[in-house]
């Protein structure tokens, strides 16, 4: 066994060595570092330029967002690729694929949230439908997408506030796109008395909804009666109007209005609800009096 002397004598060599072979590799890294700023610059010129070339075409938002994303990751990937090579001596590309390939399974489960994300972001950009402006409601969200990345959607609810959602829940949940065309059709139920004309009424109910402006005249509005609600006849109205979320809620409040000011123009009673309670046949006095002895 060699003394202790010649352990600290074969350390003292290896801190050397590895000293020396990083002071020998600073060049190189001096020189990677140099690449990445050259890839920095060069990812902001093709930007502007990819910009230049979609600004002149007719796609869609989302496409020229994941355009512009592809490519800046291509231009960094061969930066990086590039500044490795100059880095680590001996490095390639092949050896890069094949350390990938052996920890490719490691890799895919630590990772499959984000990988799953990010295709479903690509498949939702390419698609025609959910465009950015558009809105949609998904998994009890309603909003309007104002923002589609490779992971995840910026969608700004009515009330205004800002939901982020990750692309793989809008690529395999049911999406309601309330906008995707320029008409949507409301609805509200009314209620008549049980004495009132029903003809009448119907009538009464078509002349208000002519009288709304927003109303979309090439659609036909519907008025059927509908059930024997507890106090009322109902009759279901049903319109068409822009699809944009604040020209449903006026267009409905205005054809509420309307049709309460027809109603009474025409002596047509909207009820209240009527709650009917049933007692038990009360105690006559002088039982109550027989319980009261009893009980004394």
């Amino acid at each position: 066994m060699g003394s202790p002397l010649d352990y600290i004598e074969i350390l003292r060599s290896n801190v050397m060595d590895m000293w020396n072979g990083a002071v020998a590799l600073l060049p190189n890294l001096a020189i990677a570092i140099v690449v990445l700023l050259i890839t920095w610059i060069v990812a902001r010129f093709a930007l502007r330029i990819a910009n230049a070339i979609i600004g002149k075409t007719e796609l869609r938002e989302d496409l020229r967002q994941l355009i512009q994303t592809f490519v800046r990751l291509l231009i960094w990937i061969g930066g990086l690729v590039l500044a490795l090579i100059v880095a680590i001596p001996g490095f390639t590309p092949a050896g890069l694929i094949a350390g990938l390939g052996i920890g490719a399974l490691a890799i895919g489960f630590a990772f499959q949230d984000i990988f799953e994300n990010f295709l479903a972001g690509v498949l939702i950009m390419l698609r025609e439908k959910m465009r950015i402006g558009d809105l949609i409601e998904c998994e009890g969200v309603t909003g309007k997408v104002e923002k589609i990345t490779l992971r995840e959607t910026y969608i700004r609810q009515l009330s205004n506030e800002l939901t982020v959602m990750p692309n793989s829940m809008l690529f395999k949940n049911p999406v309601e796109i309330l906008t995707d065309d320029t008409v949507r059709r409301n609805e509200v139920v009314v209620g008549v008395s049980y004495d009132a004309d029903l003809e009448k009424a119907q009538q009464a109910i078509y002349d208000a909804m002519a009288t709304v402006d927003a109303v979309v005249e090439d659609r036909p509005v519907i008025v059927y009666a509908q059930e024997f609600g507890g106090s009322s006849i109902n009759f279901l109205v049903q319109w068409y109007a822009q699809s944009a979320a604040r020209d449903l809620r006026q267009t409905k409040s205005e054809a509420i209005k309307a049709i309460k000011k027809s109603l009474d123009a025409a002596e047509i009673g909207i009820p209240f609800p009527i709650v009917t309670n049933m007692f038990p046949e009360p105690l006559r006095i002088e039982q109550m009096g027989d319980n009261e002895k009893s009980s004394g």
